[in-house]
C-alpha cells in the first residue's frame, strides 16, 4: 500500500488531521511527504505518524512540489477526502473540541433528554410486551385432562406419606 503518490493523512505533530501525497520512500521506517494544496510542507515523516488513504495520485518518484500541487487540484483530493467516514469524524471532533462551557452544558442537557425519552420508550414497549405475552399465555393455557389429575393425585399422595413417615 506504501507508494509514491499515495495520500496519506498525518497522525501526530503539528501537521495532525491534515493529508499529504507521499513523494519518496527514504528507508524502512520514514517517506517524505509534500502537501501543498492542504498547507503540509515537504518534510519526512515516520510510518507510524501517517495514516494511509485510499487515494493515489499519480505522480513521478521525488517531483518537485509544484507539479504535486498540479496534480492533486487535477484530482480534486481534498473534495474527495472531505468526503470520507475519517474526515467527518475529525471535523466532529475538532467541533466538540471548540464547544466553550456553556455549549457544553446545553450538549449534556440535550443527551438527557434523549436517553430520557429513549428510556420512557423502551419500557413502555417491554410493559406491551408483557402483557401480550401474558394474553397469549392464557389463551394457550393447557386443558386439564385426566392424565394432569392423575400426577396432581399422585403428588398429593407423596406428600402424604411424607407427612405420616
Amino acid at each position: 500500500m506504501v507508494e509514491i503518490g499515495r495520500v496519506v493523512l498525518v497522525r501526530r505533530g503539528p501537521e495532525t488531521g491534515k493529508i499529504c501525497a507521499i513523494v519518496d520512500v527514504i528507508d524502512q521506517n520514514r517517506v517524505l511527504v509534500d502537501g501543498p494544496s492542504s498547507g503540509v510542507k515537504r518534510q519526512p515523516l515516520m510510518f507510524k505518524d501517517i495514516r494511509l488513504t485510499g487515494f493515489v495520485i499519480k505522480i513521478p518518484h521525488g517531483c518537485r512540489t509544484s507539479f504535486v500541487k498540479k496534480v492533486w487540484d487535477a484530482d480534486d483530493i481534498n473534495t474527495k477526502f472531505a468526503a470520507t467516514p475519517k474526515a467527518k469524524q475529525l471535523q466532529a471532533i475538532e467541533k466538540r473540541a471548540a464547544l466553550t462551557d456553556l455549549e457544553r452544558f446545553r450538549l449534556y442537557q440535550l443527551k438527557q433528554k434523549v436517553n430520557r425519552a429513549v428510556r420512557s420508550t423502551l419500557s413502555k414497549l417491554k410493559i406491551e410486551a408483557r402483557k401480550s405475552k401474558s394474553k397469549k399465555a392464557k389463551a394457550v393455557k393447557k386443558p386439564k385432562t385426566a392424565l394432569n389429575k392423575k400426577k396432581k393425585e399422585k403428588r398429593l399422595a407423596k406428600k402424604a406419606a411424607a407427612q405420616k413417615a
